[in-house]
């Protein structure tokens, strides 16, 4: 059975955890996400959220915001105004995950190089 975004348990290994938690942040936009409100370090509309993620469309931002927020990763804050204003912080959990973000960008930076040479040479190697 495939795990979706919103799977809470897998068939398989129901007591996974990394499974678990993987399949909800590792999708195309939760980290950016995440990432983006650590940036800005405070309190973020979700207007300015969409400007800071040009190419996210606005369903998977409120879809990414949902699944973050029932996680525990995101606090949401309406305030009964008109038009409506909502913002959004990161919670405590989430700021615990992103000396786990950074090593993984930092991998990321020094493998990169020699991922791309990798791609080219198989790619090379398929034709």
């Amino acid at each position: 059975m495939a795990m979706s975004r919103t799977t809470l348990r897998d068939a398989f290994d129901p007591a996974c955890p990394i499974r678990n938690v993987l399949s909800r942040i590792s999708d195309k936009w939760s980290l950016l996400v995440l990432y983006t409100l650590l940036l800005t370090d405070g309190p973020v509309r979700f207007g300015e959220l969409r400007r800071q993620i040009p190419d996210i469309s606005q369903k998977m931002m409120t879809v990414t915001l949902r699944t973050l927020e029932e996680d525990g990763f995101v606090n949401r804050k309406s305030y009964p105004e008109v038009p409506p204003r909502v913002e959004y912080t990161l919670t405590d959990r989430a700021k615990t995950l992103f000396p786990h973000i950074q090593s993984l960008i930092g991998w990321a930076k020094d493998n990169m190089p020699a991922i791309i040479k990798e791609r080219q040479t198989n790619l090379n190697n398929q034709r």
